[in-house]
């Protein structure tokens, strides 16, 4: 109940419902609330700097606990249905009572349908992708309601038994703790950014009792590696307050429970060298699939409220035959790391987890990839630990060891997050010996897996919008702006027939300097530019003669409304040409506007501007 309270305090007292904000270049000083607060505090002696390592701390704490509660509701759901649904339908007694096992899936794949109605497009599926675009891209401004939607949808889906996992949601529950700070304090630019992610390191840290971890998470997946050095104690102080609150709850202890292991012998780096190979190319195959799942579920032409349940149905189908499919897996994990499980049940469970977790996600059930990842990690590096171990003895470390790199260099791979991974482990085990393979897994599993497939599992929908998220912050934000939002539409056209005369007279009077030439079905002929018509200027006998239509460049570059603006700087630098027609993409002959050089860098530095504005 007190947890319940603290969500309801945070999201009306603490936030403003209504914000905007915006993003600002790195190296521009902000100017924003936070420097108010911070001339408060000059009464104290503190500048901005320490207002906003305040604000991280305070942003880390309210993280801490929001984990604490996520945790709290999610088990709560899990108990209800694990032990008295399943009791009451006498699920736990095994045999033929076992078919009835897909009721609870689906029992939790129903209750989302009244929240995804109320919240459409922000329950169901994996939202993490959108949340990074949000971050890096749209300015930082999260609503305050996410903090509620992704504890209880989440706990609904993995607390029932869906193939998904927690922290891809407490990570967004962080990082929207931290915009709601940034934004009632009116921060702008890179300092919602960062608010957000500390909020999102500390969440992950609280998570997994690792803050190097959450720090790494936060840098490499939030971020995208794109951060200030003068930045990182805010992102380090939110991480250490989390996890003070996480071990005040759960004590000290990581999230699994990880056995001591030792390198047996140099000669098994070549082997776990080879294993990262092997898990760059599984990673490749999980990010494929797991999209390529979520695409077909897409174009199923059944009610959308109705695929989640259809999902469930065929996860707890699944899961009467295997029910370590379902959940988060956590206890699945701890058992391969101390080798209780058999190398048959490994190797299955690798590829029937991964499209569990594709078709639970994929479908519009609720959660991340980030626990499954671990899964599969620890399940594919115990499976080659036992072929290892059986070929050689003498000279490998039991299934275990590898199923413990696996957990890191698996994550590593399909979030092309090394550090993320290496960091992981290292604070689950405290065991600089098994470091050394886990980064050579790891790094070789990321770059292989990079090489194959550009795109880690949380950039493939971005990446799909046209979003150039990877190159920078100035190329996304060109990919984000389309064509059609700066298109001009009062532009004019000549018809192929009029006179040169009547082509420079328009030029003139309406300032245009490139015209469209149509026929007389208003079909792009061709352009003509004031540079071709330039040589005519002072011959008037010409200039009667002459047809529009002889004059025109018909091989025209075009543009398409859904197209970005970095897809209009190539073009424009095709001919080095200042202005370009916009056409229809199922008619390119129909002219519907015109984009010149000046509104492409007009729309970027209004965007810019935007974006530098503090929060209202």
């Amino acid at each position: 109940m007190i947890s319940y309270v603290f969500v309801f305090l945070l999201s009306n007292k603490c936030f403003p419902k209504s914000a905007m904000s915006s993003v600002s270049s790195s190296g521009q000083r902000e100017t924003s609330k936070l420097a108010e607060l911070a001339a408060l505090l000059k009464k104290f002696h503190m500048q901005e700097h320490t207002a906003l390592i305040i604000l991280s701390a305070l942003v880390g704490v309210c993280a801490g606990l929001a984990n604490v509660l996520f945790r709290s509701t999610m088990n709560f759901v899990h108990q209800l249905f694990f032990i008295h649904v399943a009791n009451l339908l006498e699920i736990n007694r095994g045999g033929t009572y076992r078919v009835l096992l897909p009721l609870l899936p689906m029992a939790g794949a129903l209750l989302l349908i009244p929240l995804s109605k109320a919240f459409p497009g922000d329950v169901n599926g994996y939202g993490f992708p959108k949340f990074i675009e949000l971050v890096n891209i749209r300015g930082g401004v999260i609503r305050i309601r996410n903090i509620f939607l992704k504890i209880i949808a989440p706990a609904l889906t993995i607390g029932t038994g869906g193939s998904a996992g927690i922290e891809g949601p407490i990570a967004i529950i962080g990082g929207t703790i931290g915009s709601g700070t940034g934004q009632l304090f009116r921060a702008s630019g890179s300092r919602m950014k960062l608010l957000i992610a500390a909020g999102s390191a500390g969440a992950i840290a609280a998570t997994f009792n690792a803050p190097i971890a959450g720090v790494m998470f936060a840098i490499e997946i939030v971020l995208l590696g794109n951060y200030e050095i003068s930045s990182f104690a805010a992102i380090v102080i939110s991480s250490g307050m989390a996890t003070v609150v996480s071990r005040a709850f759960y004590g000290s202890n990581p999230a699994f429970r990880v056995p001591e292991y030792q390198l047996r012998s140099m000669a098994e780096i070549p082997l776990y060298m080879i294993f990262g190979v092997l898990t760059g190319f599984l990673a490749v195959m999980y990010i494929k699939v797991f999209h390529g799942v979520k695409d077909e579920f897409e174009k199923l032409r059944i009610n959308p409220q109705l695929k989640p349940v259809l999902g469930a149905f065929i996860i707890g189908s699944f899961a009467i035959f295997l029910p370590q499919i379902m959940g988060n897996g956590y206890d699945i994990i701890d058992h391969a790391l101390i080798g209780k499980i058999i190398f048959p049940l490994m190797a299955v469970l690798i590829f029937l987890k991964l499209m569990a977790t594709a078709i639970t996600i994929g479908s519009g059930g609720a959660g991340g990839v980030f626990a499954p990842s671990l899964f599969i990690g620890a399940m594919a590096g115990g499976s080659y630990g036992y072929l290892v171990n059986w070929l050689f003895p003498a000279y490998t470390a039991s299934p275990g060891a590898y199923a413990t790199v696996g957990i890191g260099a698996f994550l590593a791979a399909a979030t092309h997050a090394p550090l993320t991974g290496i960091f992981l482990l290292f604070e689950m085990t405290g065991n600089y010996k098994i470091i050394i393979p886990l980064m050579f897994s790891s790094i070789i599993g990321t770059l292989i897996a990079k090489r194959i497939y550009p795109d880690s599992i949380d950039t493939v929908d971005i990446t799909k919008k046209g979003i150039k998220i990877h190159m920078g912050r100035e190329a996304a934000i060109m990919s984000s702006i389309k064509v059609a939002d700066i298109m001009r539409a009062d532009f004019i056209t000549a018809k192929e027939e009029a006179t040169l005369d009547d082509v420079i007279s328009e030029m003139i009077n309406q300032e245009k300097f490139y015209i469209p030439v149509v026929d007389s079905a208003g079909l792009m002929k061709g352009i003509i530019s004031f540079q071709d018509v330039r040589p005519v200027l002072l011959e008037e006998e010409v200039k009667t003669i002459v047809r529009a239509g002889q004059v025109a460049t018909d091989e025209v570059i075009v543009l398409y409304p859904e197209e970005n603006l970095n897809t209009a700087i190539e073009r424009f630098s095709l001919k080095d040409i200042d202005e370009i027609p916009v056409v229809k993409r199922d008619n390119p002959k129909m002219v519907i506007g015109m984009v010149s050089r000046r509104d492409v860098i007009s729309a970027y530095n209004k965007e810019v501007l935007k974006r530098a504005k503090p929060a209202q």
